[in-house]
C-alpha cells in the first residue's frame, strides 16, 4: 500500500459531477506550469514509473486521504540519464527564480530531500548541510550536519510539497542556527492545496518547484500514459481532492500540520 506524509485538511467542496471521458486539453494546460523544464520533468517522472494511477484501486495515504494517483520522487535517484536531466532542470530553475549568488549553503531534508540538496550543490559548486526531523543530541547544531555558520543564505531543498507542514521543522531548525531561509525547492509541488504555499509564506519562505500534478497529468494524456479513466478521475481528484477522497473511502485528514 502506497504511503504519503499527513496534510492539513482543506475544506469539503461541493460535490462533483462524474467526470467527462474526455478531457479538454486546454483546460489542462492553464493549470500546468507550462515550461519546457516542468514539461519533461513530468515526463520523466512518468517514464522511469516514479508516477502510478490507479483509480479502481485507490491509494490511501496515511492521511486517510484517498487519491487515483500516487508519486516516488525517490526514485529519481536510480535512474541516472532522468536524474541527470531533472538536476539540470532543477539548477536552471533555481538561477531563474531564486539566483544562485543570493546561496550560500544548500540544506537536505530529511531525508528524502538529502540526496538532491546533495546533487545541487555539486553542480552549484556549494556547501551543503542536511536537516533531521528531530534533534540528535545537544547544541544549537543538534539538528543540522555539516557545517553552518550563522548569517548564511541557505536554500532547503526537499523532494516534494503537499501542504508544506513539514518544511517548516526544519525551517525553524535552519533559523535556530541563526541562518537566513528565505526560499524552499522542491522537485515536485502538489499544487492543489493553498495552504502548502501559504504555510511557508508564513514564515517568510517562498516555494519553488520544477512540476506539479497538473504538468504530469498534461504529460500523461499527451504520452498516453493514463487510460480514459485514469485521466478523468486524476482531474476529478486534482479540481476536489477532499471530495474525491470522501467519494473513494478516504477519511478525513487529521487537523494539524503534519505534511510534505
Amino acid at each position: 500500500m502506497a504511503t504519503a506524509k499527513k496534510v492539513k485538511p482543506a475544506a469539503i467542496a461541493p460535490a462533483l459531477k462524474p467526470a467527462s471521458s474526455k478531457l479538454n486539453g486546454k483546460a489542462i494546460s492553464a493549470n500546468a506550469t507550462g515550461t519546457p523544464e516542468a514539461r519533461e520533468t513530468a515526463r520523466l517522472l512518468l517514464e522511469i514509473e516514479a508516477i502510478h494511477c490507479r483509480p479502481d484501486n485507490p491509494y490511501i495515504f496515511t492521511s486517510g486521504r484517498a487519491s487515483p494517483v500516487y508519486i516516488d520522487c525517490r526514485k529519481i535517484i536510480s535512474f541516472p540519464e532522468a536524474r541527470a536531466k531533472i538536476m539540470q532542470h532543477a539548477f536552471k530553475a533555481i538561477e531563474k527564480s531564486i539566483g544562485w549568488s543570493k546561496i550560500d549553503v544548500v540544506a537536505g531534508g530529511e531525508t528524502a530531500g538529502i540526496p538532491f540538496a546533495a546533487f545541487l550543490a555539486a553542480l552549484a559548486k556549494k556547501s551543503m548541510v542536511y536537516v533531521r526531523k528531530q534533534p540528535k543530541g545537544f547544541g544549537r547544531m543538534a539538528q543540522i550536519e555539516g557545517e553552518l555558520k550563522p548569517g548564511k543564505r541557505v536554500l532547503l531543498v526537499e523532494d516534494l510539497a503537499t501542504d508544506g507542514g513539514s518544511k517548516l521543522v526544519f525551517i525553524d531548525a535552519l533559523k535556530k542556527a541563526e541562518a537566513k531561509v528565505t526560499d524552499c525547492f522542491v522537485v515536485f509541488h502538489y499544487g492543489i492545496f493553498p495552504q502548502s504555499v501559504e504555510t511557508l509564506a508564513v514564515a517568510g519562505v517562498k516555494l519553488h518547484a520544477l512540476a506539479t500534478w497538473w504538468d504530469a497529468l498534461e504529460a500523461a494524456q499527451k504520452g498516453k500514459y493514463f487510460d480514459d479513466k485514469g485521466l478523468a478521475e486524476t482531474r476529478a481528484f486534482l479540481e476536489a481532492p477532499e471530495q474525491w477522497s470522501a467519494n473513494h473511502g478516504g477519511r478525513p485528514p487529521a487537523p494539524r500540520l503534519t505534511g510534505r
